[in-house]
């Protein structure tokens, strides 16, 4: 019998990433997405897994290991996307090898950020494929969906998760 946990959005991603054979992670920490990034620090040490100094340094790191053929996760909050918005334009139109998702976490309402964006505009812009969860189980199921999308259609995946997300269980 499967042992049944209630995890956040932010563990359940982490899982999830940890389920389908994550090799590489990256983030820049920024609430609401920070808890990804320390949960796969402190409970799975088989994956490889930093904070960036910024968010377009994360963004460099994971584009590297999805060239090298790792799946790769990078993770931020939602302003950063504007921070890594030249390399991501770019890797958008070029070939990977290894699955990539980039977690980006809104902020409907402002509860921990000082404007609100929607970056399921900024993915459309940029051409990549949006999955936006609901619950902590379509959080950690979307994860491993969009790395199979990713290699299947040779293209970065965006998860646009929101703060509610990120936090409920």
């Amino acid at each position: 019998m499967k042992k049944k946990e209630v995890l956040s959005g932010n563990a359940a991603i982490a899982r999830g990433f940890y389920e389908a054979g994550g090799a590489v992670a990256a983030s820049f920490p920024g609430s609401p997405t920070v808890e990804i990034m320390h949960t796969l620090n402190t409970e799975y040490p088989d994956i490889y897994s930093e904070f960036s100094v910024n968010e377009k340094v994360a963004l460099e790191v994971g584009i590297g290991a999805s060239f090298t053929g790792a799946r790769t996760l990078v993770s931020m909050k939602h302003v950063g996307v504007n921070v890594c918005a030249d390399p991501l334009m770019t890797f958008t139109q070029t070939r990977i090898n290894g699955g990539f998702i980039l977690v980006t976490g809104d902020d409907p309402g402002m509860l921990s950020s000082q404007n609100e964006q929607d970056n399921r505009f900024f993915g459309k812009f940029a051409n990549m494929p949006i999955l936006d969860p609901s619950d902590s189980q379509e959080a950690k199921d979307f994860v491993k969906i969009g790395l199979k999308l990713s290699e299947d259609y040779n293209s970065p995946v965006l998860l646009r998760i929101t703060s509610r997300v990120c936090h409920s269980r």
